[in-house]
């Protein structure tokens, strides 16, 4: 039996343990197309997460709801030719692991075979069965718990979750089932930080906060959010390293008004004939125009 080899090792759940394990912090960002990918893995992240919020930020949708599974698989195969080093896991959208085991299983596996190494999927003890089944078919799974962006309608919008005491305790119970089930992390999103924190101290898998405070084993923001691609405030756990928008819009207005001013293309950006085909145009254009004259000439 053959067996390929990739040009450079990828990061696997291992190396995410030992990393943690020696004190590091895990960098998770999202991706969603070659670009964006071939980005984040240059700038050396440790996963890769083609997100449901692809749904917002490239596909104009108010959240994620209207996400489906083929969305998801065109964004992760354009992810996943790049063959990125950096751990690639996928979002599970809405709908995609709701209705049965059979469903999930043939959507979670359809990720693993387009080239992710895990799946996420969002929500507490309801989907015990499902990341049970998952993990038995060698499908490795984050989960996801705090504000949980498909329950967005149960929530009444995107609101910080576990403020109050009986919320905490179900975010931590709910945590520590998703490792008794075999998540090999846990997603924390819109949580206070101290209950963060006291979740990361419970739990032997990583934890990976958005919106959840400093003390998770690693954090993750959306790229457009990292860098500043969209217009308007950012969410109050963003940090926006980049005022992308500004940056891009400038750029793009400074090259419309170079066209204006006929300053764009230069002769440095524009491609000249070589002198053997000049000439062989200029012969054209001489017989051509003889023979234009010398129709006028019988015409009249």
């Amino acid at each position: 039996m053959s067996h390929t080899t990739e040009t450079r090792p990828r990061v696997a759940i291992p190396e995410l343990y030992r990393k943690v394990a020696q004190g590091e912090k895990l960098v998770m960002i999202t991706a969603y197309d070659a670009a964006t990918a071939t980005i984040v893995d240059a700038a050396g992240v440790d996963m890769i997460l083609v997100g449901d919020s692809v749904g917002n930020v490239c596909l104009g949708f108010e959240n994620t709801l209207p996400v489906t599974m083929a969305m998801m698989n065109h964004h992760l195969e354009a992810v996943a030719r790049t063959r990125p080093r950096a751990f690639l896991m996928a979002d599970m959208p809405y709908l995609s692991y709701h209705l049965s085991v059979e469903d999930t299983l043939r959507n979670a596996g359809g990720f693993l075979q387009r080239g992710a190494q895990a799946v996420k999927l969002e929500g507490g003890h309801k989907r015990l069965p499902l990341i049970k089944a998952l993990v038995e078919a060698e499908i490795p799974v984050m989960g996801h718990l705090g504000l949980t962006p498909q329950s967005v309608n149960v929530m009444g919008g995107y609101r910080i979750q576990g403020r109050e005491g009986g919320d905490a305790v179900r975010i931590l119970e709910d945590a520590l089932s998703l490792q008794d089930a075999g998540c090999f992390a846990v997603l924390l999103e819109g949580v206070p930080a101290d209950l963060a924190a006291l979740v990361t101290e419970e739990l032997t898998v990583p934890t990976i906060g958005i919106g959840a405070g400093p003390h998770c084993s690693g954090q993750v923001l959306v790229f457009h959010d990292l860098l500043g691609l969209l217009p308007g405030p950012a969410p109050k756990f963003v940090r926006s390293y980049l005022d992308g928008f500004g940056l891009m819009t400038d750029a793009i207005s400074r090259w419309a008004k170079d066209i204006q001013e006929e300053t764009f293309p230069a002769p440095a950006e524009s491609y000249i004939l070589p002198d053997a085909a000049r000439v062989i145009l200029g012969r054209w254009r001489s017989s051509s125009r003889s023979g234009i004259q010398g129709g006028e000439n019988q015409a009249s």
